[in-house]
């Protein structure tokens, strides 16, 4: 009896320690909680009452306790961690566990933070909200699974379905920022929200949302709503969708673009610009085709392929075609044009191949199609009247001390409409070798200074127009040939300070085509017809140089300046070539007078001329000069090296003097000035030439040396000079010093202003700095601003009439920022000698926060228009915008 009643006792205690009430556990140290089919507490293995195997009590059916330990249960996955900061409650009769205050799980791929959390092993669920305090409701569950993140008010999640039901949803796909009150997770790919809120900006109140009652969103891939409305600044717009679809993908996705609608501001009539459809065709590259129609006929495409394979290569494509109808057909004023423009920009990466590369930048096309196009917002391009083209393939032979270069070249003039072009050039260089040179390279005498070099170039060269280029025609009068150059040089220590340099070359040229000229009695004129076939001739010279450089310091014993160094190398050459024309000439009868003979070459009309005509024996001298000052610091006792001050650049002067020729033996002196002033900000060139003869009545010299020994021939004076606000505020003059060459004073300065991208968004200003983080302040009184200055001046003088200016400029342009958000920016010039504005162009930009303002402005001149633009900066609701135009009232030529 008393045996049973042991056994009695020893089950009733066993059942109080299951169904006891959970006690509080503080503790801030991750837990696992496995799931199994069994009780959790029978199968807790440290407990040594519940791991006695022999218990009848336990393996009896009728225990209610033991028959639902071996009910099926639901399982998970995966164990689930656990962490929370105050304190864990784990309720082992409602198989709950409670989490609070920075409570953390971990279960599989999903990643949950919240105030509360608290699970329910039963029902395989989670319930997470945040907590209240003094500040409000802070701590909010922010839900993360995969690469997809969500903030919510409150959430409840099952395990095994993935289901949830969201209260208070913000989530983020891609720039979409997505805010709902109720939502509905069906799976892992399908969300249902009702009074959903989609927008780009990440501010906590946003600037503008689109407003729907309900939406289904599918993580990283679309967000499908019904009927929206936009609401700006929390007031609803008379705008509205009847649906939308929003592609949420991180790849790029193929899809419709929305055109633009022109309402007639040209002589088209009214059309649709920019509409068309964008292909993702892969990972390595895109296509986008786009297309204007007009009321009156006119059309245009644009064809366009961006491409990239990593370490391997980059390159942009685009076409242009327009068919462009002025007027009605019948009238006088009726003309029509087709106009194309092609543009190839290709680079290598330096990994893909160390020895080879191949680049491309091609841009020709009609010479009229900047001027006549309707749809180009880089106005600044109807200022360039030359396009160009060049592919490139070079190759360097390792161990070897040749390289090759294969180039096809283009240059087009879009004025005269004529176009030069190699198809192709073929150049083979050989590196100056020194077979002379002593072991391991060493040269110390003349003869292992001996160097030899060579060079190959053979080009295909073609000379036609626009009415000819892409017919057979443009051929007809194309030209080959091969040019060969070898030369060896070296240099002598002569009297110590001076180095002469003896210097020989040789040069062969082959051309497969020449010319031959015959007299037609019949209409009186000397015909010149072009024959195929193999010609050559050579040619060489031979020279030497004597130069050294002589240094004159002056110094100051007052104030900072210390010393003034000049230094001057003077350079005098002796050169000497033939007269190699004098045996390839040939004469022809050019007139019915038999003795009227007019000389000429076959190589006259080849690709690289005729040979070199009459004796030269000539003596060079040319003069440099640069000047350098050293300053002593400002402050005398400070540990500060003195500064060098460059002066002058350069001073340089060169002339000849031809010892062969029976008159005008001198030649023009050259000469040029550079220098930099006000800390590198202010750049001055100038350069010209110096005729010591004099002229006649037609302009031609004589052998009479002027009066006054030198007449100004003709001269050119630039000077490029860049300020800023910053210059004049010291807090930041000691970072502006650390880098002088961002002035603006080393590179001539655009004045034509930034340019406009037709293709992003119709008049969105280009921002190189999209990415970088700029630190907004009040300006109060201090408005920040930049001026950039271009002054351009030439003279020219005949010898017979007045000296003339031919060109007077002074160009300007730079940005004034009105506030941290507001910028204007301008560039014009004024023409001094004819006394009016050249081509003038203003731009007015806001930043909006997540929307973009813009408007670009041409006032005047055969070109002027303006563009307008707002709309959204996100490229996923790029279509969100409002832009006009006004082109310019351009007219077929």
């Amino acid at each position: 009896m008393q045996t049973n009643l042991s056994f009695i006792l020893l089950f009733c205690c066993l059942f109080f320690i299951k169904t006891s009430v959970a006690q509080d556990i503080k503790s801030t140290k991750k837990v696992e909680i496995p799931f199994v089919k069994k009780d959790t507490i029978l199968s807790t293995k440290k407990d040594s009452l519940l791991n006695i195997k022999s218990d009848s009590l336990l393996l009896k059916t009728k225990d209610t306790i033991s028959v639902d330990s071996l009910k099926p249960r639901e399982t998970l996955e995966d164990v689930i961690i656990h962490i929370a900061k105050d304190y864990t409650i784990q309720n082992a009769k409602d198989k709950t566990v409670t989490l609070y205050n920075e409570a953390n799980i971990t279960y599989t791929d999903i990643d949950l933070k919240a105030g509360i959390i608290v699970i329910d092993y039963k029902k395989n669920s989670l319930f997470a909200k945040g907590i209240k305090d003094s500040t409000g409701y802070v701590q909010k569950p922010v839900f993360k699974q995969g690469n997809q993140e969500s903030e919510q008010d409150s959430m409840l999640y099952n395990f095994k379905s993935k289901r949830a039901l969201i209260y208070g949803l913000k989530t983020k796909q891609g720039e979409m920022f997505t805010y709902g009150e109720k939502t509905k997770r069906v799976n892992d790919s399908t969300v249902y929200i009702r009074k959903i809120r989609f927008t780009t900006s990440d501010k906590k109140i946003p600037d503008y949302y689109i407003s729907t009652d309900k939406a289904k969103l599918v993580p990283g891939k679309k967000i499908i709503v019904g009927v929206s409305n936009l609401v700006i600044a929390d007031v609803p717009t008379p705008l509205f969708l009847p649906f939308a679809y929003f592609p949420m993908t991180e790849t790029s996705v193929s899809g419709f673009l929305i055109p633009a609608f022109d309402t007639g501001s040209s002589n088209r009539g009214i059309g649709f610009q920019n509409g068309g459809y964008y292909f993702a065709m892969s990972d390595y590259a895109d296509l986008t085709v786009l297309g204007d129609v007009y009321s009156n006929g006119s059309w245009g495409t644009r064809i366009s392929s961006n491409y990239r394979k990593r370490y391997r290569f980059s390159g942009l494509f685009s076409f242009n075609f327009e068919n462009i109808i002025n007027g009605i057909r019948g009238f006088d004023d009726y003309s029509k044009a087709n106009n194309f423009n092609v543009r190839w920009s290709h680079n290598q990466d330096a990994k893909a191949s160390p020895n080879s590369r191949f680049t491309a930048s091609v841009n020709l096309g009609s010479s009229r199609f900047f001027r006549e196009s309707l749809n180009q917002f880089n106005v600044s391009q109807t200022q360039n009247n030359t396009l160009n083209s060049s592919v490139n393939y070079s190759k360097t032979f390792v161990d070897t001390p040749f390289n090759m270069a294969v180039t096809a070249s283009h240059q087009q003039n879009t004025n005269t409409e004529t176009i030069s072009m190699t198809l192709p050039s073929l150049t083979l260089n050989m590196d100056r070798i020194y077979p002379f040179a002593g072991k391991g390279g060493v040269k110390n005498n003349p003869i292992q200074k001996l160097g030899f070099n060579y060079n190959m170039l053979g080009q295909y060269l073609i000379n036609t127009t626009d009415a000819d280029f892409f017919t057979s025609k443009m051929f007809e009068t194309a030209r080959s040939g091969v040019q060969h150059k070898t030369g060896t040089n070296t240099n002598i220590k002569a009297f110590k300070y001076f180095t002469l340099s003896p210097s020989a070359n040789y040069e062969e040229t082959w051309q497969f085509d020449y010319i031959n000229k015959e007299y037609d009695i019949t209409d009186n004129v000397v015909v010149t017809d072009t024959l195929r076939g193999f010609k050559t001739y050579r040619e060489y010279n031979m020279g030497v140089g004597l130069s050294t450089n002589i240094y004159g310091t002056f110094n100051f014993k007052k104030g900072r300046l210390k010393a003034i160094r000049h230094t001057f190398r003077p350079t005098v050459s002796y050169s000497y070539r033939p007269d190699f024309k004098d045996k390839y000439i040939q004469e022809v009868q050019q007139s019915a007078l038999a003795t009227d003979l007019q000389q000429y070459t076959v190589f006259d009309q080849g690709i690289y001329g005729g040979p070199s005509s009459g004796l030269s024996n000539s003596i060079g001298i040319s003069l440099n000069n640069v000047l350098e000052a050293k300053m002593a610091p400002k402050d005398p006792d400070s540990d500060e090296e003195d500064e060098k001050i460059t002066l002058l650049n350069n001073l340089n002067f060169s002339s000849s003097y031809n010892i062969a020729a029976d008159s005008l033996r001198w030649s023009s002196v050259s000469f040029s000035a550079g220098t930099r002033l006000f800390k590198d900000k202010l750049a001055l060139n100038f350069n010209g030439s110096l005729d010591p003869y004099q002229v006649n009545d037609q302009g031609r010299n004589i052998n009479k040396f002027n009066p006054n020994i030198f007449r100004l021939q003709n001269a050119n004076l630039t000077a490029n000079y860049s300020i800023s606000s910053a210059d004049f505020d010291k807090s930041k003059k000691d970072n502006q010093n650390d880098n002088k060459n961002g002035n603006g004073a080393n590179n001539p300065v655009d004045t034509m202003g930034a340019n406009i991208d037709p293709t992003n968004n119709q008049g969105r200003r280009e921002n190189n700095d999209k990415n970088k983080t700029t630190k907004t302040e009040l300006y109060q009184s201090k408005i920040p601003w930049t001026l950039n200055l271009v002054y351009s001046a030439n003279y020219s003088n005949n010898g017979v009439l007045p000296g003339s200016v031919g060109v007077h400029t002074l160009g300007f342009s730079g940005n004034l920022e009105l506030s941290p958000k507001w910028k204007v920016g301008y560039s014009s010039g004024y023409d001094v000698k004819n006394g009016a504005f050249s081509f003038s162009r203003f731009n007015f930009s806001r930043d909006l926060d997540s929307w973009q303002f813009n408007f670009n402005w041409v006032p005047f001149g055969s070109i002027s228009s303006y563009t307008f633009f707002i709309g959204v900066k996100s490229s996923t609701l790029s279509d969100l915008k409002w832009d006009k135009n006004k082109p310019p009232d351009r007219r077929l030529f």
